[in-house]
């Protein structure tokens, strides 16, 4: 069951963030876009908003967006953010770029049991610059989201007209 939503380009970082908490799974792949143009706009968003979002990075662990430099001890590994993710009770989008494969078994079992969870509160596990074997390895399970950004739209003079 491939769950690619065909959305029109999406254009801001409010929209995308908007995208990953409609979206139909808990797991999430944002394709086409450029990721840190994306975690940039997140960051001023979440910010202002006080939502809880997060970003994982090998080298980094994992990092909230709303505060500056709040790592989690202990974070560095793929495996230890996914049991983390997975004994959350509470609200949070999961950034996770820079995953390289092959994962671990029991990393990928984990992540098709957070795709499958579906709880009364939003928790979303977002896959940013995934390798292509690791999104078709998970494609009965991940939700494809297409977050290309818009071109930008300028009017032009043409024949004494204004056109976009």
């Amino acid at each position: 069951m491939d769950m690619t939503l065909t959305t029109a380009p999406i254009q801001t970082g409010a929209e995308i963030f908007e995208s990953i908490l409609a979206a139909p799974g808990s797991l999430v792949v944002l394709e086409g876009g450029d990721s840190e143009v994306l975690i940039d706009q997140l960051r001023t968003l979440v910010r202002h908003s006080g939502q809880s979002v997060y970003l994982w990075q090998p080298e980094i662990g994992l990092d909230s967006l709303r505060e500056a430099h709040a790592r989690v001890p202990g974070s560095q590994r793929l495996g230890q953010v996914l049991r983390l993710v997975q004994q959350s009770i509470h609200f949070g989008v999961y950034l996770l770029q820079g995953l390289q494969q092959p994962l671990l078994p029991v990393d990928l079992n984990l992540l098709r049991q957070l795709a499958r969870v579906q709880t009364g509160h939003v928790r979303r596990v977002v896959l940013l610059d995934a390798p292509a074997g690791l999104i078709n390895s998970l494609s009965d399970v991940i939700v494809r989201l297409d977050c290309a950004l818009k071109p930008e739209l300028r009017p032009r003079l043409r024949d004494g007209r204004w056109l976009l």
